[in-house]
């Protein structure tokens, strides 16, 4: 292209050379610059439309995998809520009932969820959706786990102290008395050896030689040792502690002293024909929260079904007491 230009004069007729300003420069070098601007904005905005550049499609090829990963992670979550539920479950409806206590209730257990919006600093973004629905099912999870956790240090106590009761609360027969043949009368209204008039009795008999063993039904303190010539004669009364407490009546010999702690089996005394009393036995009581119960319901440790059968059998009979 040639760098020096002509511009024909019709008034001289002939060409005459073009001498360009600084400023004509100037113009013709912007309006190059703005056209050339003009047309590459437009390239490249067809190029980011409907175009990719090897990173953005790195970056596209990463989300997807990302997505894919938190979808799989959501079912995961899912499959462990409901792991969760069954022990949840189990928890409340199994080892709490066993141990005689409450469940915990559905809003316990979902505490501290929902409130203020929690996941707004997520929000706005192209998987902003499944990934609140992540995090939400993960902070429930945590919440969950952590009120079940609680609740599994407090059955262990539950449980310390369910087999620390277990042992304290009556369970087997005061006397030697596998053959039941010592089962002399029961609880309820019986003839009464000395006024012969009916009269309840608030225990149970059994039929011993004087000197035999008298067995402490479970573990306790020793909380009276009376020695009387009226009423009970020379007897032990025991807390058990949880509401129960044994008394053992007619007693020859007394074997412990006030304040002692027995264990179940334990020799307490020896049978006798002390007090108030027609024959040597032993009169046995049982009192749950300060009310005298029947003690044939306490010797599950002691009998066969069978042989429970039959000492309901027997101590229902309406015979005569010994006391």
């Amino acid at each position: 292209m040639a760098k020096i230009k002509y511009k024909y004069n019709p008034n001289t007729l002939n060409y005459e050379k073009i001498q360009l300003t600084i400023v004509d420069r100037l113009k013709k070098v912007v309006t190059y610059m703005l056209v050339g601007l003009f047309f590459a904005s437009i390239i490249i905005f067809l190029a980011y439309t409907f175009f990719d550049s090897p990173k953005e499609l790195n970056l596209r090829r990463e989300n997807a995998q990302l997505r894919k990963q938190y979808e799989l992670i959501s079912k995961d979550l899912d499959q462990l809520s409901a792991v969760l539920a069954d022990i949840e479950n189990r928890d409340d409806n199994i080892y709490r009932q066993i141990l005689e206590t409450e469940p915990i209730s559905s809003n316990v257990r979902a505490s501290g969820v929902g409130g203020v919006n929690r996941y707004s600093h997520l929000e706005g973004y192209e998987n902003s959706e499944l990934v609140i629905d992540v995090q939400e099912k993960l902070d429930k999870l945590a919440k969950r786990m952590y009120v079940q956790s609680k609740s599994f240090d407090e059955v262990v106590e539950l449980a310390k102290d369910k087999e620390k009761m277990l042992a304290s609360i009556p369970a087997i027969q005061p006397i030697p008395n596998k053959d039941l043949k010592r089962m002399a009368s029961g609880f309820g209204m019986r003839v009464h050896p000395i006024y012969k008039v009916p009269k309840m009795h608030w225990g149970m008999d059994f039929s011993a030689p004087t000197g035999t063993n008298i067995f402490a039904t479970g573990d306790g303190v020793v909380e009276k040792v009376v020695h009387s010539r009226r009423g009970l004669g020379k007897y032990v009364l025991i807390d058990h502690g949880y509401g129960y407490k044994t008394q053992y009546g007619h007693m020859s010999e007394t074997k412990v002293r006030k304040g002692q702690k027995v264990k179940r089996g334990d020799v307490i005394g020896l049978v006798g024909n002390t007090g108030i009393s027609s024959a040597p036995h032993l009169h046995y009581e049982v009192l749950k929260d300060g009310r005298k119960i029947n003690p044939v319901n306490f010797y599950f440790n002691d009998l066969t079904p069978e042989e429970y059968d039959q000492m309901i059998e027997l101590s229902s009979h309406a015979n005569q007491s010994f006391d």
